[in-house]
């Protein structure tokens, strides 16, 4: 029989990595059958069915010849006969015959290391893919490494890399290398590089995050926010509501003297932040979205998805906002299209809309007129006696083009 081998210390050795690396011990051992059966097959024959196994608390390690056994035998080097392989072996049971090189020791230790450290790699980029895949869309903390084709690279705990893409950036703000970061975990990716986190300082979701952690009551659950429209480092509009009738969601987010909601405008270096009430009743969700301008009345088109808003003259700019952020990002917040109009031309601005929608809805109902009269007044039809029916006035056409061809061609002639 062939020289077993012991290796306990190998088998400390693994223990310490998987207790290090945060690496299932079970799998470093699976990474090392796997290099050992390596090794056997490209030193000692590519048998399909070697198997080797591990002892798990010895460290001792073993090559067999792995056979299944049968009544009726075709091809030795794969099966056993019930009478070979003994009792208590069934038809079906596996049946392990060691044949373990009496030098095996010498080439595995050649082979293994190499293979177990790239399972070691494949597992850390697991556990660090698990990890993130597990934080997406939360927060993460960091600081700027390097710049590379402008998109930021962030060294994240345990020396994790992330990439904040210039399109994630936000337009204005600047981070120095080493510069502490906050932010949103947009993505994470396998590559053949490992895996690729990727984060987002423009996200709506980061705004929702971070008012999380500075209102006790939306991470308890008490104020929910409903809604949140952002135009990345300027301004942002959040609609929130109570589950409480004692609680102000409005007064939760912004906090004693407005600290909390100051706090988050901070992280996000200075962008401002609008708390709307959400309201179920959708005129006056409009209204409180359209803040601070105020608004006299909102009539709803629900077949164009458009409300008609109307506001004093001396709100139209404040509503609109400037270069229209603030109509913007109410429409967002709301996902109906606003149309704006000032009190003293509420009649002429309405009349201009109903007529312009008019128009539009013109061409649809005509179209539908159409086919109307064209299945009551479909001109008299030529029944063939395959079912088919021809229009009279297209056999007219064809017999006069019929008629021209055959005019013409006789000039030719």
């Amino acid at each position: 029989m062939a020289e077993t081998v012991s290796d306990e210390k190998l088998i400390d050795v693994l223990r310490f990595i998987a207790k290090e690396r945060n690496i299932p011990f079970e799998m470093l051992v699976e990474a090392l059958e796997a290099a050992l059966l390596t090794a056997y097959k490209r030193h000692f024959g590519a048998e399909a069915n070697a198997v080797v196994a591990v002892d798990r608390k010895t460290g001792e390690y073993k090559v067999f010849h792995r056979r299944i056994v049968s009544e009726d035998v075709q091809d030795p080097k794969l099966e056993v006969s019930i009478k070979e392989a003994g009792e208590p072996y069934q038809p079906g049971d596996f049946f392990d015959k060691e044949v373990t090189p009496r030098d095996f020791g010498r080439i595995a230790a050649q082979t293994a290391k190499q293979v177990i450290v790239q399972r070691i790699r494949e597992a850390e980029r697991d556990t660090v893919y698990d990890k993130y895949a597990s934080k997406m869309n939360d927060l993460v903390i960091g600081s700027v490494q390097r710049y590379e084709q402008r998109n930021m690279y962030v060294v994240l705990e345990n020396k994790d890399e992330a990439i904040l893409p210039l399109s994630e950036q936000v337009p204005g703000e600047m981070f120095r290398i080493n510069d502490f970061i906050r932010a949103y975990v947009l993505d994470v990716r396998k590559s053949p590089k490992g895996p690729q986190v990727v984060l987002s300082r423009a996200a709506e979701g980061l705004v929702q995050r971070l008012l999380e952690l500075e209102v006790p009551e939306i991470a308890d659950g008490i104020v929910e926010i409903m809604a949140i429209a952002r135009d990345p480092g300027s301004r942002s509009k959040v609609a929130v509501r109570s589950l409480r009738e004692e609680v102000d969601p409005i007064g939760a987010c912004l906090g004693p003297k407005s600290s909390r909601i100051a706090n988050v405008s901070d992280n996000l270096r200075g962008e401002k932040i609008d708390v709307i009430r959400w309201d179920d009743d959708l005129p006056t969700f409009i209204m409180n979205a359209l803040a601070p301008a105020k608004v006299l009345s909102v009539e709803l088109f629900e077949d164009d998805g458009v409300a008609f808003v109307l506001v004093p003259d001396y709100q139209l700019s404040l509503a609109i906002g400037r270069d229209g952020q603030n109509v913007r990002l109410a429409a967002r917040l709301t996902g109906w299209r606003l149309d704006i109009a000032p009190e003293t031309e509420a009649d002429l601005a309405r009349e201009r809309y109903l007529q312009e929608r008019a128009e539009r809805l013109a061409p649809a109902v005509a179209v539908a007129d159409d086919e109307t009269i064209e299945e009551e007044e479909m001109p008299a039809a030529q029944a063939a006696d395959d079912g088919v029916t021809i229009d009279a006035d297209l056999i007219r056409k064809l017999e006069e083009f019929r008629r021209e061809r055959l005019g013409g061609d006789e000039s030719d002639g």
